[in-house]
């Protein structure tokens, strides 16, 4: 079942939090669906253990060819490698990085994205998706490059004030429980640290992308792996990141030796 992590009025924002737990060989991931009216977007789909689950989701609340939008972080595998799938259910466009525009199409049949892959420019946009007063909301797509991928985007939600996070902000461990928001930061850090020291590229990126999301107004962040962070434990995460030493920061020659 998805989790509700906002719902007023027309708008709804629902997590996927266990569909590739299965078998226990793939990492846990979240996939997320927004709805607003008659319509929606899918966030980071995933692959094809998440497919099936969150297709039936999606018809739940609308019918396939209403959705406004399919969302890419970045081009991960746990991000879209379901996208040939979802290119036949539905007639939703895609959004991604530009510098991955012309990768996403591997992970599909020939043709099948042809007119249907939108590429974001690097400084992000404020989308604009859905048709109508009533259906027609807005995500705004904001730049997170070297957060993990080259061409990276989080996207903030300013109806729910949700900020999904992608990588940034991911929690992984056999005793974590995706569904359930963390709202202080202390007892959390030990699910993120290692994630963190190793997929984000530096500290100077990390203090960049502090400065820019200190502007939002944020309920919630909401990364692709683990669990959502709420109250005190969004700006204790801000400051925390900021702080983090990682990728190049802790690279030495002793990483770079011709194997024995």
């Amino acid at each position: 079942m998805p989790i509700e992590l906002y719902r007023q009025g027309s708008h709804l924002c629902l997590m996927f939090s266990n569909l590739t737990q299965e078998d226990g060989e793939a990492v846990q991931s979240n996939q997320f669906l927004l709805v607003h009216g008659a319509t929606g977007a899918i966030l980071d789909p995933g692959g094809n253990l998440a497919y099936n689950e969150l297709y039936l989701g999606l018809t739940r609340h609308m019918p396939p060819h209403k959705l406004a939008a399919i969302l890419a972080s970045h081009a991960d595998p746990d991000i879209i490698a379901s996208l040939d799938r979802w290119m036949t259910a539905t007639t939703a466009p895609v959004y991604i990085s530009r510098i991955w525009e012309r990768f996403a199409p591997h992970f599909c049949k020939p043709g099948k994205t042809v007119g249907r892959i939108i590429g974001l420019p690097d400084a992000g946009a404020r989308l604009r998706l859905g048709q109508g007063e009533a259906d027609a909301f807005e995500l705004w797509a904001l730049p997170a490059h070297f957060l993990h991928a080259e061409g990276n985007f989080q996207f903030y939600d300013p109806i729910s004030r949700i900020l999904f996070s992608g990588d940034l902000g991911a929690s992984l461990g056999a005793d974590l429980q995706p569904g359930q928001t963390v709202t202080r930061l202390d007892g959390h850090i030990r699910h993120m640290e290692g994630f963190h020291r190793r997929y984000m590229v530096s500290n100077k990126v990390l203090r960049l992308w502090a400065a820019m999301v200190r502007e939002l107004d944020i309920a919630m962040i909401v990364p692709q792996h683990g669990a959502p962070l709420a109250g005190a434990a969004v700006p204790e995460f801000i400051a925390w990141a900021e702080g983090l030493a990682c990728g190049i920061d802790l690279m030495s020659a002793s990483h770079y030796r011709v194997p024995q």
